[in-house]
C-alpha cells in the first residue's frame, strides 16, 4: 500500500485547518480606544473579559490602547472597561459580540466625557449605569 496519497491528504487538511481563510474559527476582532477627553486630561483604561485581564493602560490625550482577540464561536464574547479621569470613574461594555460583530471587525472608540463613541460608525452610546 502506498502511503503517499494519505500523507498528501493529511498535509492538505492540516494546511486548510491553520489557514485563516478556511478556518472554522471566527476572524480576529480589533478594539482601539482613544482618549478624546480634551487636551491635558489623562485617561486610565482597564479592560477585562471573563477570561482575560488586559491591565491598566494610561492614555494621554489622543493616544490609544489596542487589543485583538478571536470572538467566541458561541457568540458570547464580552469585554468591559473602566475609564478613570479627574476622580471620575465610568464603566462600558466595549465589545459585545451580538452588538458589535455584525458590523465591527475593527471597533474604534473615542472616549468622551458624556460617553464612548464608535467613531467608524458615528455612533455614541451612554455609560453603563
Amino acid at each position: 500500500m502506498n502511503p503517499l496519497p494519505i500523507t498528501c491528504l493529511l498535509h492538505l487538511l492540516l494546511l486548510l485547518a491553520v489557514t485563516d481563510a478556511f478556518s472554522l474559527l471566527p476572524k480576529k476582532a480589533t478594539v482601539q480606544i482613544y482618549n478624546d477627553l480634551g487636551s491635558g486630561t489623562d485617561l486610565t483604561v482597564h479592560c477585562k473579559s471573563k477570561d482575560d485581564d488586559l491591565g491598566e493602560q494610561p492614555l494621554g490625550y489622543r493616544n490609544y490602547f489596542e487589543f485583538r482577540f478571536r470572538p467566541s464561536i458561541f457568540q458570547n464574547t464580552l469585554f468591559y472597561c473602566s475609564f478613570q479621569w479627574n476622580g471620575i470613574t465610568h464603566w462600558f461594555d466595549i465589545y459585545v459580540e451580538q452588538r458589535d460583530k455584525p458590523f465591527c471587525r475593527e471597533c474604534v472608540w473615542d472616549i468622551r466625557p458624556d460617553g464612548p463613541c464608535l467613531t467608524n460608525y458615528d455612533l455614541c452610546l451612554p455609560w453603563n449605569s
